[in-house]
């Protein structure tokens, strides 16, 4: 029995039935996908720690920063394409949804060569704003300047996911992220260790290993899409109408990723000002959060594409019971994930670390594992609904509150609790973002729900 069986009248059981099978569908491939992730970053890290220094652990750690900085604000590549995508699809208007491919592909690597171009001012920015030792900023410098020049590749693959998830296709992606990740380890893996390249070497591996993804990403496109290669028009995909409707979303996407990052990284640069030993536990605490999110995600991705395919058939009823569903399986996560936690904080957490003074700092800390993914759960569903109903003025506004309540709630919390109000702060801006979303639900969700039925 699923998790919403319980809650879905008679009447809506049979049309709720084929819903849920199409967001499982979307969401397991999507959650196989993301769970890849940390494994790469779990073996940069094992490599780099091979290498004979800590220097060399540090500047693969300082490097993939960079890039974090870099991409993270970038990711509306992926999440603008899907909802416009979703809704095309949705039409069964095939030849916007084929321009929207060209369109976000050309931004892409446009945006690539742009990175290109600023790769050196943005490497001495960085290392005015993080400095650290001499050794470790050049083994940082040349992992940079190698990783650099899968720019294209790695934008191009931001572009491919997101339509390919608006098409209703999370097996493609899902291949992709397992060819990326698994190619990264071993190609990092052989060069650094066996050809004795270093930390040049797990740099290199990484721009193979994304090379690899869009290689295999334009395979699977001619596997699953190729019944549209004659849709394919540069002349069309400059269309100044649809150029200024994407942009429009897509800029205020890239401030909402912005949003986002000035919480993340503001979150870690405050931990570091309590100490090495409360940074390291704000950094094993949100390592363990994540494996929450990758569950989440999933969920939120099949919200991106069921929702702008709804919204493109104008199908009002479908819409409002996939929403429904989302809702439950969201719930359903959060609290499988609260049980996961309070059975087995303690053997995670002995995996991340065995240093005894950390694992002793993180136990009052703990706490936060059981009610984060309850406080979490509505916001990160909200996303996927909002992204693919293109609702992008929204999602900024509700990022602008919820930077507000972060800082906001750190400053005033502080003085008084300490590190606590860290953690705090954090769960204030999930709330924040959950509530305004919530509210603007009203008008951009249920609103064209509303105009879809008269």
């Amino acid at each position: 029995m699923t998790p919403s069986a319980l809650f879905i009248p008679a009447s809506q059981k049979a049309e709720a039935k084929v819903i849920q099978r199409d967001i499982l569908k979307l969401a397991i491939p999507s959650i196989l996908a993301g769970i890849t992730i940390p494994l790469v970053g779990m073996a940069d890290t094992a490599i780099s720690g091979r290498l004979g220094s800590a220097s060399h652990i540090a500047a693969v750690a300082l490097g993939s920063t960079m890039f974090d900085w870099l991409y993270w604000n970038l990711s509306f590549l992926r999440t603008g394409t899907s909802g416009l995508s979703a809704q095309a699809f949705g039409k069964n208007d095939f030849r916007h949804a084929v321009r929207l491919f060209t369109q976000s592909m050309l931004l892409a690597l446009g945006l690539s060569i742009i990175i290109l171009l600023i790769q050196k001012p943005f490497a001495k920015l960085f290392f005015v704003i993080t400095p650290t030792s001499a050794e470790t900023m050049q083994l940082a410098l040349q992992y940079f300047m190698i990783r650099v020049w899968a720019a294209p590749a790695a934008l191009s693959l931001f572009s491919i996911r997101g339509w390919f998830l608006g098409m209703q296709n999370s097996i493609g992606p899902m291949i992709i992220e397992i060819v990326v990740n698994a190619v990264n380890i071993f190609a990092s893996f052989y060069l650094a260790l066996h050809l004795q390249m270093g930390v040049a070497g797990i740099a290199l591996g990484t721009v193979i290993a994304q090379y690899s993804g869009l290689l295999c990403s334009f395979i699977l496109w001619w596997i699953y899409f190729r019944q549209y290669r004659q849709l394919f028009s540069l002349k069309e995909a400059f269309n100044w109408q649809e150029l200024k409707s994407f942009f429009s979303i897509n800029a205020n996407l890239f401030l909402r990723s912005f949003c986002i990052l000035l919480i993340y990284s503001g979150f870690n640069m405050l931990a570091a000002r309590f100490g090495d030993t409360e940074l390291a536990v704000a950094s094993i605490m949100m390592k363990l959060l994540l494996l929450y999110s990758y569950f989440i995600d999933g969920f939120a991705y099949a919200g991106e594409a069921l929702v702008g395919r709804f919204i493109g058939e104008r199908n009002a009823k479908s819409l409002r019971l996939c929403i429904k569903l989302l809702f439950y399986w969201c719930i359903f996560i959060g609290l499988v994930s609260t049980v996961v936690y309070v059975v087995a904080d303690q053997w995670m957490l002995r995996i991340i670390t065995s240093v005894k003074s950390v694992l002793d700092a993180c136990q009052a800390f703990v706490p936060w594992l059981y009610v984060m993914p309850f406080i979490s759960c509505i916001a990160f569903t909200w996303d996927g609904i909002f992204i693919g109903a293109t609702a992008s003025t929204a999602l900024r506004n509700a990022m602008f509150y919820s930077v507000a309540a972060f800082y906001l709630s750190y400053v005033c919390l502080n003085p008084f609790i300490g590190f606590q109000s860290l953690w705090f702060a954090y769960a204030a801006h999930l709330v924040a973002r959950s509530l305004a979303m919530s509210f603007y639900s009203r008008k951009h969700i249920y609103g064209r729900i509303e105009k879809a039925e008269n």
